[in-house]
Formats: structure tokens, C-alpha cells, sequence
């Protein structure tokens, strides 16, 4: 497979700052978005050494031999990766008072071939487009997921809720964190949305498909769902990243040239 990157950050219309982080690092293929909390500057200090640290450590990983890794061992690395930036912000929330009580939810990939390994901690997302169908291959841990887990409410009451935004689990709050990982096939076509609570808050999954549906290239893409978060309120910071797979062209034998075989 080859892939093709976009990535796209904006404050939105209410917000002064942008607490959103994403890093790319296609040479790795590695992907990473962050959606930082916390007072004052605070929550943009805890997404970007969250993305920057799983970006330089990650990506050096990769290059060191990881391209070539199995699934157990890269799933490990993406956890000593999450769990060092975890302890990074953790440590920086107490000892400077201005960090106090800052986190950030955290979505990231990892492309090799046919298998993408998807992390996440929070409520930062990631979709799937294949064959027409968008469908959200990452669970939220947030309260809101666990009433819907357990009934208490429906998804379509969920719509609805007022505390949409409280997660159960974000990097930079504990000592530890656990990032959940899942391998997932990767097929000819497939676009992979990665995104901040600003998108999925703001845009209904079926417009969301929509957009990614009109096949005007991952830029237009891209812009077209900040666009459409904006023209709904754009309450929050908006991040996208969106990655696509192609397969690679199959290389033609000398003797197929020679007899013009297509």
C-alpha cells in the first residue's frame, strides 16, 4: 500500500486559542492528534508535548528497524511511547502551577502495508471510510459512552447530552495511562479520519461521509469538514487528519513489455 496525508488544525469561531495538536510523519507513517485541557495555555502545552514526543519517538522507533516490526512488538512501542509523554505532562501539570490539572485525549496511527494500528485515550476519534460506509472504529472513554454502554441512555439521547466532554481517561492526568490499541486490515481505497471532539461535536457522521464521499482529494476534504464544524457553531478547536490507501501499481515482466501485454 501507499498512503496519502492531510492534516488540518483551526481555533474554530468561539475560541481565542487552539488547545488541538496534530503531527504527521509520513516517511514512518505515523500519525498523531491531541486535544489538550486545562486552564490558560495549559491544554495547548499538554497536546503538543504529547504529539511531539510520540512523533520524535515513535518516528526514530520506526526508523530504527520498526518498518518491519510485528504487530505485538509495535503495539509495545506505542505504549512506551504514550506512557513516557503521559509521564512528561504529568510531571510538568505538577510542577509548575500554571500547568495544574492539564491533559489531552490523544488518537494515533500507524500504517505498515495492509494493518494500521489505531490508539486512542479519550474522546479524540478515529473513522473509517470503505466501500461507501463510514463507520467510527474507535470506542470514546468518556461517561457518555459508558451510560450508553450500560443503557442508562440511547445513542440518540446521547445527541443531546450536556456532558459530552468528560472523559474517563486523558494523558498528563495520572502517573499512568492505559492507550488502547487495535489492528485493523487495510484495504485499496480506504480514507482513515482522525479527529478532535470540535468535528465529530459539530458534524452528524453522515455528513461526515458525505464530505469524504465527494472524492474531491483529501485537501478539499479536509477543509471542507473544518468548513462545515465552522458553519455549525464551531464551539471548539477542529482537527483533522486524513490519511488514504492506495495499492501499489503492479509492476509489468520484461516479457510482457516486450509482447505489449497490458
Amino acid at each position: 500500500m501507499i498512503f496519502e496525508y492531510y492534516s488540518q488544525t483551526d481555533p474554530g469561531l468561539i475560541r481565542e486559542n487552539n488547545e488541538d495538536s496534530v503531527a504527521l510523519d509520513p516517511a514512518n507513517q505515523v500519525v498523531v492528534l491531541a486535544d489538550g485541557m486545562g486552564g490558560y495555555n495549559a491544554g495547548e502545552v499538554a497536546s503538543a508535548m504529547a504529539t511531539g514526543f510520540i512523533h520524535n519517538e515513535l518516528g526514530r522507533w520506526m526508523t530504527e528497524g520498526g518498518h518491519e516490526a510485528h504487530a505485538r512488538e509495535l503495539k509495545r512501542a506505542m505504549e512506551i511511547c504514550v506512557d513516557n509523554a503521559n509521564r512528561s505532562i504529568f510531571n510538568a501539570a505538577n510542577s509548575n502551577p500554571l500547568y495544574a490539572g492539564m491533559g489531552t485525549t490523544l488518537v494515533m496511527g500507524v500504517f505498515q502495508g495492509a494493518r494500521v494500528m489505531i490508539g486512542h485515550v479519550g474522546d479524540s476519534r478515529c473513522y473509517r471510510l470503505r466501500g461507501g460506509t463510514l463507520q467510527q472504529i474507535t470506542r470514546d472513554h468518556s461517561l457518555l459512552q459508558e451510560q450508553i454502554d450500560a443503557g442508562l441512555i440511547s445513542v440518540e439521547q446521547a445527541q443531546f447530552a450536556t456532558h459530552k466532554n468528560l472523559v474517563t481517561r486523558a494523558l498528563g492526568v495520572e502517573d499512568t495511562v492505559l492507550l488502547e490499541v487495535n489492528e485493523f486490515r487495510v484495504e485499496d481505497g480506504d480514507i482513515y479520519l482522525f479527529c478532535s471532539d470540535g468535528l465529530s461535536d459539530m458534524v452528524p457522521d453522515e455528513r461526515i461521509a458525505e464530505i469524504l464521499l465527494e472524492e474531491a482529494g483529501l485537501e478539499a476534504s479536509g477543509r471542507s469538514l473544518v468548513d462545515c464544524a465552522n458553519g455549525n457553531g464551531g464551539r471548539d478547536n477542529i482537527s483533522v487528519i486524513l490519511a488514504q490507501a492506495r495499492a501499489k501499481p503492479v509492476k509489468r515482466g520484461l516479457l510482457s513489455r516486450m509482447l505489449g501485454q497490458p
